[in-house]
C-alpha cells in the first residue's frame, strides 16, 4: 500500500464516522487518533511532494447528543431533520478537531460542504474543482463532507465513500483511499463465518463480486461495503486507482 501511496501525486482519503468516534463515547471526537492521522497525511504530503484531500463522515454523529436525544434511544435512527440538525452541530466541532490537528503539523486546512448537484452540475463542478485547485495551490488541505444540513433524502449521496469518488474524479486524483473498521472485501461476513474468505486484490469489479458485499448495520455509519465497491468502480472508471 505504501508503494501506491508514494506513486501518487494528488490522493483522495476518505474516513468514515466509525474511525472518527471515540470507542467509549460514540458522540465524541477520538482526537488521538484524528491527530495521528493527520500527522500521517502531512508527513506523506511532504516527503512525497503530494496533494491530499480528505472526505470526512461524522459531523451527524457528534451532533446527536447536542440535541438531547434520550440516552436509551442514542441507537434509534434519526429523523431527516434531527439529521441535518444533528450535522449543524456536530460539523463545528469535527471542522474544530481537524483544525487543532492540522495546526499542530503546521498545517492548514479548510471545509468545503458538497452535495450531489457540485459534482453533476456543469457550472457547480466546475466552481467546486476551481475551490479545490485554488486550496491545494495554498498548500490548505480540504477537508470535504456532504452537506447534510441541508440536503433531502432524494438529493443526497447517502454515504461518503460515493462522495469521495466523485471528488476524487472531479479533483483528477491518482489514488482514492478508503479508511474502514474492515480491512477489506470477504466472501462473507467475516464477523459471523470462521471461515470467510479475503480479497487482498480486487482487479474487476462485476455483479459475481458485488454479491459478496453487504450494507452496514450501524447506526453510525451508512454505506457498508456495498457502497465501497461502487465508489471504487466510479473512480477506477475516471482513472483514479
Amino acid at each position: 500500500m505504501i508503494e501506491h501511496i508514494a506513486a501518487a501525486r494528488r490522493v483522495v482519503l476518505k474516513i468514515g464516522s466509525a474511525l472518527l468516534l471515540d470507542p467509549h463515547h460514540k458522540t465524541t471526537l477520538n482526537k488521538t487518533w484524528l491527530d495521528d492521522i493527520v500527522a500521517a497525511v502531512t508527513q506523506y504530503s511532504r516527503q512525497y511532494d503530494q496533494q491530499w484531500l480528505i472526505i470526512s463522515s461524522g459531523a451527524v454523529a457528534l451532533g446527536r447528543e447536542g440535541l438531547d436525544i434520550d440516552k436509551a434511544k442514542a441507537s434509534a435512527r434519526l429523523t431527516l431533520e434531527q439529521k441535518q440538525a444533528a450535522a449543524a452541530i456536530g460539523q463545528v466541532v469535527l471542522t474544530q478537531g481537524y483544525k487543532e490537528s492540522f495546526a499542530q503539523q503546521n498545517a492548514k486546512m479548510a471545509q468545503l460542504l458538497l452535495n450531489t448537484r457540485d459534482t453533476e452540475d456543469r457550472r457547480a463542478h466546475l466552481n467546486a474543482r476551481a475551490t479545490i485547485e485554488t486550496l491545494l495551490s495554498h498548500n490548505i488541505v480540504p477537508v470535504i463532507n456532504e452537506n447534510d444540513t441541508v440536503t433531502t433524502e432524494e438529493i443526497r449521496f447517502g454515504d461518503n465513500d460515493r462522495l469521495a469518488a466523485r471528488v476524487a474524479q472531479m479533483a483528477g486524483a491518482d489514488l482514492l483511499v478508503i479508511l474502514s473498521t474492515i480491512d477489506g472485501l470477504y466472501d462473507k461476513n467475516p464477523t459471523q463465518n470462521k471461515d470467510a474468505r479475503h480479497f487482498s486484490e480486487i482487479d474487476v469489479i462485476d455483479e459475481e463480486l458485488m454479491q459478496y458485499a453487504q450494507d452496514t448495520q450501524s447506526e453510525i455509519s451508512t454505506g457498508g461495503m456495498i457502497s465501497k465497491l461502487e465508489a471504487a468502480k466510479i473512480a477506477t472508471d475516471a482513472g483514479c486507482q
